[in-house]
């Protein structure tokens, strides 16, 4: 099962521990996540399903790129780190 973690600006809004969950791909495990903990969604993905634009994915320390299609597949080893991008001034 893959290791799920989220960064800890999350965590100010609603709880995100680490979770391993199963699924073939990306989206597949973001959506077991989401079955366990509904709140989370609304943070990590549009209404169209696509990643937020304030938001990074990271497959094995790769950060994808297309936005939209979150159809890379997962290893039962793989790591998905979900981050909030921060900016300011």
């Amino acid at each position: 099962m893959a290791r799920v973690v989220f960064t800890a600006n999350l965590a100010r809004h609603l709880p995100v521990p680490e979770i391993r969950v199963g699924g073939a791909t990306v989206g597949e495990v973001l959506d077991a996540v989401f079955a366990a903990q509904p709140l989370l969604r609304g943070y990590v993905v549009d209404d169209q399903g696509h990643v937020r634009t304030h938001v990074a994915v990271f497959l094995d320390g790769a950060m994808l790129r297309d936005r939209s299609n979150l159809a890379a597949p997962v290893r039962d080893d793989s790591e998905i780190c979900v981050l909030q991008a921060l900016s300011g001034g």
